[in-house]
Parts: structure tokens; C-alpha cells; sequence
């Protein structure tokens, strides 16, 4: 079991979405987001004359790397959940393993470490579009935060 599973499990609040699911999905973007970075290092490490064929990889992978570790963070934080901003979040996540998983494989063939990253990307994707309809804002119109374990005091 995972820190990030036994961190969940032991949260004194409800959450409202399957433990081993979320887990899973949090740990997945925060080792996307460690090989997006690595990535992008040894992009910058190959020879001179390929960095600019490589320089959108490397943005690619930077804007992952950051927007997988945001996501991680906000699905980890359960205490006044939106939903709206979650679900958001999680989209934007979405997009960037796409895209970066994408820029990544062009350069699989010619660049182990392009097509790991490529690898992580795809698998990282496929757990956040199991995920993401579970996260979808119920009912219409703009909700407010929930109250769950609200903090003491103020």
C-alpha cells in the first residue's frame, strides 16, 4: 500500500470516490510528473544540433511535469472539495499528458527517455479518464465548496 493510499485511508472525513481508484490516479501524476522532468533534463542533455528539433518536448514535457504535480496536490486535498475546480483541473491534466505524451513519442524512436515519458504519459491519461467522470460537478449551476471537516475555529 501506497503513503498516498494509507494517507487516504486514514483521511477522518468521507471522500466520495473510490480509495484504491484515487490513490492509484495521484500516484500516477506524481511519477508522470517526475519522468516529464526527467525527461526534459536529458532533452537538454543530447547533443547541440537536436535541442531545437527537441525544444517543444521540452516545454511539453515541463508544462506536464507542473500541471501533473498541481493535480496531484488538488486531489489529495479533500477538506471545502469543489468539485468544479477538481473536475477542471483534472481536464487540464488530461490535455497535458496528451500533449506531452504526443511530443514525446515523435522522438521515441531516436530517444529512450522520450519514449518512457511517452509510456508514463499514456498510462498516467488512462487513469485520470477513468477518474474524471466520477469527479463531474453534480446538479446545475456554480456550487459552492462542500463543508467536509470543515476547520475548527476563525
Amino acid at each position: 500500500m501506497t503513503y498516498t493510499a494509507q494517507m487516504i485511508e486514514t483521511y477522518p472525513a468521507e471522500i466520495e470516490l473510490d480509495h484504491r481508484e484515487l490513490a492509484k490516479v495521484i500516484d500516477a501524476l506524481s511519477n508522470c510528473a517526475q519522468t516529464c522532468t526527467a525527461c526534459a533534463d536529458a532533452c537538454l542533455s543530447e547533443p547541440a544540433d537536436e535541442l531545437p528539433r527537441l525544444a517543444r518536448c521540452i516545454r511539453d514535457n515541463l508544462d506536464c511535469a507542473d500541471i501533473c504535480t498541481t493535480t496531484a496536490s488538488v486531489l489529495s486535498r479533500h477538506t471545502g472539495y469543489d468539485a468544479a475546480l477538481t473536475h477542471a483541473q483534472a481536464q487540464a491534466a488530461l490535455q497535458a499528458t496528451k500533449t506531452c505524451g504526443d511530443s514525446c513519442e515523435e522522438h521515441a524512436s531516436s530517444h529512450e527517455h522520450c519514449r518512457i515519458c511517452a509510456q508514463a504519459c499514456r498510462e498516467t491519461r488512462q487513469a485520470l479518464e477513468s477518474l474524471l467522470p466520477k469527479l463531474e460537478p453534480k446538479g446545475r449551476g456554480p456550487r459552492q465548496p462542500s463543508q467536509a471537516a470543515p476547520q475548527q475555529g476563525g
